[in-house]
């Protein structure tokens, strides 16, 4: 760690937390704050509030460790200024990074590694022995004895396992989180079990690739499968979902699942990154757009209800105007119900690094633009056909933006990546199921008005600690 300034054991000291990234690094800093809360740190939701301000930082693509790196230094503004006393940085950008940002930026007094987690307690007191975290690709994999603060209502996500073993040349994922390790799953279902007391009524399973679990421990390509199996054997959580499947891993038998039981959704994330076979073939995936299409078929006339995401990378080396149309034409095609897509972002810790960056910044924007284009008439008539039906949802809150309409979420949207419904008449807390009758489409978002609930939020003050 960085050079710690002082030791406190004031048992009062307030910790904030800036939690950036993707799912994944929420439920890590989910552990942090309940170690810190079972330890008697006053958690705070305000960061600017906090005497300690930790930053989970996200290092996947140039934008998100700009934006990791941008948060580092306004506290590191406030820290010189006297209004935070401590800076502490964890997650990914630690695991790369560490000794670069300690030479750069002097005012970090500890570093958390993903191995570390529990000592994020000593980061924040100031107990620390001055070392950096191991910066090679981490190694451990909790379990649900660790103590985890809540930071969503109604919904938790539960990581299947740790690291990737995919050799995607786009992404250095690997080299930080290391390799694909299952949790096993008896844990996983205690997990389940102590998320579902805890009032959760949504389960959303995830990991690298999700689709992959359980192969390390034997369970060969129907792990996945096992594991809800079990979980909707010993818990009663109305909705379990999983996110981030891989195609190559992808168990077609989650699809009969998905038709026998109603609890398990339907909803497939297969993040595919591009439909041409040699965009793909650089990228160093599988498949191609006739595969991709063969398998999304097969998907949908097994479960016909099935909501389909998918993730599409533009402007990747060798992406010119035949690939790039490839891809708008699969697009078209296929009908996802929900796309999201990304720029190709450079950096030299990825594993096709020597491949470049030849298509220029403004033509990858403008065929993001194209893409989105394309996809919003798309997800408006697909949402239409909503229109008058009435379906459970599950309420997230007052909408920030309007507090006279109610956030929430349909079974065939996903938190944080999908579209909302609002809901314009009626409420319930947050963390209760309804049932809403559809009265307005949006290319994204839904309205609604509520007609009943169906089940109430459980009674409690803030949010649960595990453990």
């Amino acid at each position: 760690m960085a050079r710690d300034r002082g030791k406190s054991k004031d048992p009062d000291v307030s910790v904030g937390m800036i939690g950036l990234g993707c799912a994944k690094n929420l439920v890590d800093g989910e552990v942090m704050l309940g170690f810190l809360q079972r330890d008697g740190v006053t958690i705070t939701s305000d960061a600017t509030q906090a005497d300690v301000v930790i930053v989970n930082t996200c290092g996947f693509i140039t934008e998100a460790k700009t934006e990791s790196l941008d948060a580092i230094l306004e506290v590191a503004e406030a820290r010189r200024q006297g209004a935070v006393k401590r800076l502490v940085v964890a997650g990914c950008m630690v695991q790369a990074y560490a000794n670069e940002m300690q030479q750069e930026i002097p005012e970090i007094d500890a570093f958390v590694g993903l191995d570390q987690l529990e000592r994020i307690i000593e980061a924040v007191r100031g107990e620390g022995d001055g070392s950096l975290p191991d910066q090679h690709g981490a190694v451990r994999l909790y379990d649900h004895s660790q103590p985890r603060l809540l930071s969503t209502q109604g919904h938790a996500f539960l990581k299947v396992a740790e690291g990737c073993n995919n050799p995607c040349t786009f992404c250095h994922i690997p080299a930080m989180r290391g390799r694909y390790r299952s949790r096993r799953l008896g844990d996983l279902v205690a997990d389940a079990r102590r998320l579902e007391k805890a009032g959760v009524k949504e389960l959303v399973l995830i990991a690298q690739d999700t689709t992959r679990y359980g192969e390390d421990l034997d369970l060969g390509k129907e792990g996945l499968r096992r594991l809800v199996e079990s979980i909707l054997e010993s818990t009663s959580i109305p909705w379990i979902r999983f996110l981030y499947a891989y195609p190559a891993t992808l168990d077609e038998g989650l699809f009969d699942l998905m038709a026998a039981e109603s609890r398990f959704l339907s909803y497939l994330d297969i993040p595919l990154q591009h439909a041409d076979r040699t965009v793909l073939k650089a990228m160093k995936r599988g498949g191609d757009a006739d595969s991709f299409r063969k398998m999304i078929d097969h998907a949908r006339a097994k479960v016909p209800d099935l909501t389909v995401r998918t993730t599409f990378i533009v402007g990747f080396p060798g992406e010119g105007k035949t690939e790039f149309a490839t891809l708008e034409h699969f697009v078209e095609e296929i009908r996802f119900d929900h796309m999201g897509a990304f720029t190709y972002s450079w950096q030299e810790e990825n594993p096709g690094s020597e491949l470049g960056d030849p298509v220029p910044q403004g033509i990858k924007v403008e065929r993001l633009e194209r893409l989105m284009e394309l996809q919003q008439p798309i997800s408006q008539e697909l949402n239409q056909h909503q229109v008058g039906r009435l379906l459970p949802a599950l309420i997230e809150g007052p909408l920030e933006e309007m507090e006279l309409l109610t956030a929430a979420r349909l079974e065939r949207q996903a938190p944080e990546i999908d579209g909302r419904l609002l809901i314009n008449d009626g409420t319930a807390p947050a963390g209760s199921l309804v049932e809403v009758k559809i009265t307005e489409a949006h290319p994204y978002d839904l309205v609604g008005t509520m007609t009943r609930i169906i089940d109430g939020a459980p009674e409690r003050v803030g949010l649960p600690v595990l453990g």
